[in-house]
């Protein structure tokens, strides 16, 4: 009998009931209860707020009655799992809003003579705060640091009022610009910027709440780098380095200039023990050398950034020579002009010269052949000219010892004199 009586109430009562959804088109994300015993499902709204003390929930409930009717605003209380008074209007209007909602579920009873609509949502003020900060910082590597507090979601099985969490699925990433570089909510940064570097901490969830937090790495690192012009010409060879380092401190610049590659290599050859490649260090923010001698030189700079705790260090090596030669000539002490058209002529080489004047004796010293030229050569435009054809005065010079000598002038405006001897032969194999 008692359950007959409780199976009457219930047609009773919902017989004029209907359950529906209440719209809140401010969200920003929603979802479904999953009421363990609860047979109905409600809706959730979630709002983004800016901090854990803001309330800007709002719900709309609309009503198909027409007439003046009853908006019954109710919130639910799970300290004693009833539904409490909120607020109530009566109106004409087909919709009633309340706004400025505070976390928990809301039941709308709208009422027009003998019939009840009921509606019920959930709403919850979702809100996220993020802190970024630096740590570990030294010349290697330092640190992002990142943490974060959020609002917690729990709702309740209208049956029974037990409570369920709602997961919001965190999500958190590191940005330096626009560029993501990790999900990691620590990360630790290897080869840092030499510029100060802004970071940004981001964390949001799947209703696309975030809170965000900037950090700002004040580089303590140097890059080491230089260009050196010219990178090759005649010696003496005066050179420009050009310092393109990036953060490092004036005045704190070191340039390690080695010897001549060739000499240390001999030196090597000769002693199989450590030999002293450089020969040189200068403190220079940027400086001018001049190469006296001719040579293949490497150079080294080391840039040095100074800060209270560190002083780091980096290093650049030219990676090819700076190449430092002198006017050179160079001529052959054989001289076949039989006419079979191999070494027919008496053919110098010269560079890097401004003037060069060759004159040819014969073994008593009377001069037999005379040859000059005014070009200006360049580093590695090397030339090569026919001085002489083995005639004197238009008849072939007689076979024997001949002595030639040069004088000339190099691009260093240098006197350069070179002589020897040269075996003239006409006999044809």
């Amino acid at each position: 009998m008692k359950r007959s009586l409780y199976l009457l109430v219930f047609l009773f009562l919902f017989s004029t009931v209907t359950f529906a959804q209440i719209t809140a088109p401010d969200a920003v994300g929603s979802d479904v209860t999953q009421y363990p015993v609860f047979p109905e499902t409600d809706n959730i709204f979630v709002f983004c707020n800016a901090d854990s003390l803001s309330a800007t929930g709002s719900l709309t409930v609309t009503s198909t009655l027409s007439g003046t009717k009853t908006y019954l605003w109710e919130k639910y209380n799970e300290q004693t799992g009833d539904f409490e008074f909120y607020s109530q209007e009566s109106s004409e209007v087909s919709s009633s809003l309340i706004s400025d909602l505070t976390d928990g579920c809301y039941r709308a009873t709208v009422s027009l003579g003998a019939t009840t609509d009921v509606y019920r949502a959930w709403v919850f003020n979702n809100w996220m705060s993020a802190e970024a900060s630096i740590s570990d910082s030294d010349c290697e590597s330092f640190k992002l640091n990142g943490s974060y507090t959020t609002a917690t979601f729990i709702y309740y099985d209208l049956s029974n009022n037990s409570a369920i969490d709602l997961p919001k699925e965190i999500n958190v990433e590191w940005l330096e610009g626009s560029a993501k570089l990790s999900n990691l909510i620590s990360l630790q940064i290897y080869s840092p910027p030499t510029e100060n570097t802004d970071y940004t901490l981001r964390v949001f969830d799947k209703y696309d709440c975030e809170g965000t937090s900037e950090i700002t790495y004040e580089s303590i690192v140097t890059k080491a780098s230089f260009t050196a012009n010219p990178m090759s010409g005649e010696a003496p060879l005066t050179v420009t380095f050009s310092n393109n380092s990036e953060n490092g401190t004036p005045g704190y610049y070191e340039w390690h200039f080695y010897r001549d590659i060739n000499e240390i290599k001999k030196e090597f050859e000769e002693t199989g023990g450590p030999v002293d490649s450089v020969y040189l260090v200068a403190y220079d923010d940027a400086p001018v050398y001049t190469y006296e001698n001719s040579g293949s030189y490497l150079v080294k700079l080391i840039a040095k950034h100074i800060s209270e705790e560190y002083t780091c260090v980096d290093t650049f090596l030219l990676d090819e020579f700076i190449v430092a030669d002198t006017s050179f000539v160079l001529a052959p002490n054989v001289f076949t002009p039989n006419g079979d058209g191999v070494n027919d002529e008496f053919i110098i080489k010269f560079w890097s010269m401004k003037s060069i004047e060759i004159n040819i004796y014969n073994r008593w010293g009377k001069r037999v052949h005379h040859w000059q030229s005014g070009d200006v050569q360049g580093f590695e435009d090397s030339r090569s000219e026919s001085v002489w054809d083995g005639r004197i005065g238009g008849r072939m010079a007689s076979p024997g010892v001949y002595y030639w000598d040069v004088v000339g002038r190099g691009r260093d405006d240098r006197k350069r004199t070179e002589h020897g001897f040269l075996h003239l032969f006409r006999e044809k194999d």
